[in-house]
Formats: C-alpha cells, sequence, structure tokens
C-alpha cells in the first residue's frame, strides 16, 4: 500500500511538470510598473517568442509555466521600453563620424576641437555640430574669417545645436555658390557690411547639405549600430526618427531583416518630393520592428537662432519675427495631400505664428474624420488661447522636456515675460490633449532619457536650477511622465497594441533600473542607470 501511494505521488508530480507550458523566460521578485490602463504594479511576468503570455505573482506563474530560463530581478524596478517620440537616431550615428561641439563654452572651444578632429582625421570636408552661442559669454552669431584662415582649402560645415544655422567658411560658401545675392526664402544668409559672415539660418543651410560627401554604405551601417549602442544601454527601445529619406529607411529594413539592428523605428519621411512620391501611394509600410506612416515637414526654425515664427517681432531683435521655411499655399496643399493618404502629418512648429497656422490647417484639413493622431512636434511657444485646438482629438502635441531646461536661461529675452508663460507648457498641452508624446529631439540635447523624465518633472536643470523649478506649475507628475515616455508616445505611432506597457500580448521591450524612478528624490533621477535593457524578451 506504501509503494503504491509513493507510485501516485510520483506520477502526480511527474504529470504536473509534464502538463506545464513552456516558455522561454520568467521574470520574477521585480518591482514592475506595468504603465497599463490602471496603472497596475506587479512582481512577475512571463514571456514566450518574444511577447508577454502572463503578468502574475511568481508562485502562480511558475506552478503553470516552465521556462527556459528564470530571472531573479530581486526587487529592482522594471518599466516598459522607453520609447523616444522625436529624435535624430541615424544623425546621432552620423555625429560620431563628425567634430562634436557640443557643449562647448566658447567660439576659440569651437576651434580647438575643430583642429584637433582635423589634425587625427584629415577629411576633405570638416563637418561638426552642436556649438550654441547661447552658451558663451559673447552670446553673438561668429564669424569665417578664423576658419577661413585655418582652412583656405578644406570646406568647413558647423551645424548649431538645433540644426536650424551653420556656420561656414569661405571655401564651402564657395563650393555651394552662395553670394550675397543668393536667394535666401525661409531663412537667411547673414551679411555684416555688405558681406558674408559664414552664417545661414534654415533654408539655405540645403545649398551646403547638398555638397556634403555622401557617407558610404558602410559608415551607414556603423552609424546605425553606433545610435543603436547608445540607446538601447540607455533603456530605449524604439525611436522616432524624425526625418529619413528613402534610402536610409531601406537600410534600416535590410539590418533589421538580417537581425543586425533589433532597436524598432518609427520613421518619419522627410518632406522632399521624391519620397512623398514614393511613400504615399505605397502606403504605410509596417513589421515588428520599422514602421513607416508618417511625414516630417517644417513650418518654421528655431527660437535660439530667431528662426522661429512669431506673431509679433522677437523681444530682443526688434523688428525681427523670425520665418516660416515653407509657403502657407505649399503647406496646404501639402497637408491636404497627405489627409488624402494612410499618412500621418508630423509638423515641427515653434514660433507662436507657426504654431496657430499648423493648428489652424490641421483642423481644417482634419475635419470629420477620425484617429489622425497627426502631431505638432514641439509646440514650443502658443498664445492666445490656441491651446484650444488640441482639444481635437486628431491632434497630439509632440514635446521635449530638456528644451525647456536648456532655453529657459534666454527663452525670456526671446519672447518677452508674456509669450514665455505660454512656452515649453507642458501641463497646459496635456490639460487640453489628454497626452502628450515626449522625446529629446536628441543630437540636440543628450540622449539620455532620464534627463528627459527629470526635466519634465522637476524643471530644472542638472545643477539644480532653478530652485523652484522653471515655471513648475507647467511640470508633469512622474505617472504622467512614464506614459509620456512609453504608452503615449506608443500612441502618436499607432503603435499602442503592441507596445508602450506590459500587457499580455505586447512586444516584451522591457528595462531594468537601478533605482525605482517613482519613488526616488528628484535630484536622483538624472543618476539612474539601465541594469539591462530587453527587445522581444531578449538582452541587448
Amino acid at each position: 500500500m506504501k509503494k503504491l501511494s509513493l507510485a501516485l505521488i510520483f506520477f502526480a508530480v511527474f504529470s504536473c511538470g509534464k502538463n506545464k507550458i513552456e516558455v522561454d523566460t520568467i521574470v520574477k521578485n521585480a518591482n514592475i510598473y506595468t504603465v497599463n490602463a490602471t496603472f497596475d504594479r506587479a512582481t512577475s511576468f512571463a514571456i514566450n517568442e518574444g511577447k508577454f503570455v502572463e503578468i502574475a505573482n511568481a508562485a502562480a506563474l511558475e506552478s503553470k509555466y516552465e521556462a527556459a530560463k528564470v530571472i531573479d530581478a530581486k526587487g529592482q524596478t522594471i518599466v516598459p521600453g522607453l520609447i523616444d517620440a522625436h529624435c535624430h537616431f541615424y544623425n546621432l550615428g552620423l555625429g560620431q563620424q563628425r567634430v562634436d561641439l557640443m557643449g562647448t563654452k566658447s567660439f576659440d572651444d569651437v576651434v580647438k576641437r575643430v583642429i584637433e578632429f582635423q589634425n587625427k582625421k584629415k577629411t576633405n570636408f570638416i563637418i561638426g555640430r552642436g556649438w550654441d552661442q547661447n552658451d558663451w559669454e559673447e552670446k553673438e552669431f561668429p564669424t569665417k574669417a578664423l576658419l577661413d584662415k585655418l582652412y583656405p582649402n578644406t570646406p568647413v560645415a558647423l551645424t548649431r545645436v538645433d540644426g536650424h544655422a551653420m556656420l561656414c567658411n569661405q571655401s564651402a560658401l564657395d563650393m555651394a555658390k552662395i553670394t550675397t545675392k543668393t536667394n535666401a526664402f525661409g531663412g537667411e544668409i547673414v551679411t555684416k557690411k555688405g558681406k558674408l559672415t559664414g552664417i545661414l539660418i534654415d533654408n539655405p543651410m540645403e545649398l551646403v547639405e547638398a555638397i556634403f560627401p555622401e557617407p558610404t554604405r558602410q559608415q551607414q551601417i556603423e552609424a546605425l549600430l553606433e545610435a543603436q549602442k547608445i540607446c538601447t544601454d540607455l533603456g530605449l527601445t524604439t525611436v522616432s526618427d524624425a526625418g529619413l529619406d528613402k534610402q536610409v529607411i531601406e537600410l534600416i529594413d535590410s539590418l533589421q531583416q538580417s537581425k543586425t539592428l533589433n532597436m524598432r523605428v518609427y520613421g518619419m519621411i522627410s518632406n522632399k518630393k521624391e519620397n512623398l512620391d514614393y511613400y504615399l501611394p505605397k502606403g504605410k509600410i509596417k513589421t515588428e520592428r520599422l514602421n513607416i506612416q508618417s511625414v516630417k515637414v517644417y513650418a518654421d526654425g528655431a527660437l535660439g537662432s530667431r528662426g522661429a515664427a512669431m506673431k509679433a517681432p522677437y523681444s530682443d531683435k526688434h523688428n525681427h519675427f523670425g520665418a516660416m521655411v515653407i509657403g502657407p499655399k505649399d503647406y496646404e496643399a501639402l497637408a491636404q495631400r497627405i489627409s488624402n493618404s494612410e499618412y500621418q502629418m508630423n509638423t515641427h512648429a515653434i514660433g507662436d505664428s507657426a504654431n496657430r497656422f499648423v493648428l489652424k490647417t490641421y483642423d481644417k484639413v482634419l475635419k470629420g474624420m477620425k484617429d489622425r493622431r497627426w502631431r505638432v512636434e514641439h509646440a514650443q511657444v502658443i498664445t492666445d488661447n490656441d491651446f484650444v485646438y488640441f482639444k481635437n482629438e486628431n491632434i497630439i502635441p509632440s514635446i521635449q522636456p530638456t528644451h525647456a531646461t536648456s532655453d529657459m536661461y534666454w527663452a525670456e529675452d526671446r519672447v518677452g515675460a508674456t509669450r514665455v508663460k505660454g512656452a515649453y507648457a507642458f501641463k497646459t498641452l496635456l490639460n487640453k490633449s489628454g497626452k502628450v508624446a515626449l522625446g529629446t529631439d536628441f543630437p540636440v540635447e543628450q540622449v539620455n532619457p532620464f534627463l528627459t523624465f527629470y526635466a519634465a518633472v522637476a524643471r530644472k536643470d542638472l545643477k539644480g536650477y532653478p530652485e523652484g523649478g522653471f515655471q513648475k506649475n507647467e511640470g508633469l507628475s512622474r505617472e504622467e511622465t512614464l506614459k509620456g515616455m512609453t504608452i503615449w508616445a506608443a500612441y502618436s505611432n499607432f503603435e499602442d497594441q503592441e507596445k508602450g506597457s506590459i500587457d499580455v500580448g505586447k512586444f516584451a521591450d522591457f528595462i531594468i533600473l537601478d533605482k525605482d524612478i517613482m519613488k526616488v528624490s528628484e535630484n536622483e533621477i538624472p543618476t539612474i542607470k539601465v541594469l539591462e535593457t530587453y527587445i522581444n524578451g531578449v538582452a541587448q
């Protein structure tokens, strides 16, 4: 009888093991913020074939599933993989092959970095990016005089941090055939006493960019892989690249299909005739890792270079209004064309005049349509109650919190005390729209998404300035910020049914953090480190 009982117990245990469902991974003992519809907390989840199959406690999962791998998180915090809703992923990679001018404190510092780069690389065309005259003691635009002396026969093109102004030497201007008589529609060719200073603002920059040496295919691949390493190390699992051409999109797709590039990319096609003519009739392109169904359009320039289109003159440059970089009729025709396709329209709008024009156009063109999710990228300065347009469910604000803490030192000088109250107004935008998609705009700002989180919540720079936060009433809560970097960003990409939260059936994209981002003190947020980044349940 005793032997029979033992046999039955053995059979029962053996049968239970055999009847368990096989899965790839169980993650247990974690502090999980699921960011699901009710912002639930959890401790464990199971993954199979790259997707979440169940969220429960460890005992329940281990009794039901047989896992090839079990990860004990030992109480560490897990959140969904972070999504950067507006960045320049490919350009970040290319930037690793060019002069890095981020953080320069003077024009002398810029020149020093150019010399060091050229002595090492010995390129035929010196290209750099990242300077910001607002960070210098001398806050005026630099001139080309010193670069002309140093490099009389080598073209030099150094783009401002925001990508809306460029300093060129005479060699580059000559190659681009730019003179004082060149048409500067949609921007400015800055002169002094009738002579070129070397500064180009907005559209004229394209004449120089057109003569940049084309990167080789191998350089492009290296750029994408370098950008991926930087991003995944910081917890990004999806990037929304704001402006890509067909050749780069096809390269990304090829690398993803060959499993060389794991990063998920939401690509906005650049507003060029060849891109529009190819993609709009073709319809959206969607794989597990690539999503092409939007057009990136520029309405105006940037505030830092005074290229943003304003309703009234700049407070620090009278009779200067900035400029639209696209004609109103051309913009309206483009909006109509995109509305007749499957594609989303994502428009860069900084100044209050540009924002009003974009919002009115969206509101008019999308009337009677459902679920278009057209985005206003930056939505940076809004006045005269134009926020009301964001009540339209077809319109989404796509904003970058670190712009507020980078620009706060000079923003009021540009627009004055009254208009600045409608600038970087993240809480107001959220209250009107119900959702905000958050990004960084890297490499204009640093890639680190925890700086985005900190800027949104604390409204301070890394030195803790200002003490009470810059227009703190426009800050976001931690829950709102995490949603903006996950589920709301996914929504803005038409991807909220497949990512953005830890939910059954969604891609197993998640990150493990060394601190609880929802509970640590504000000043600790920028120091948070990513212990591991998972895409499709696989560590990167």
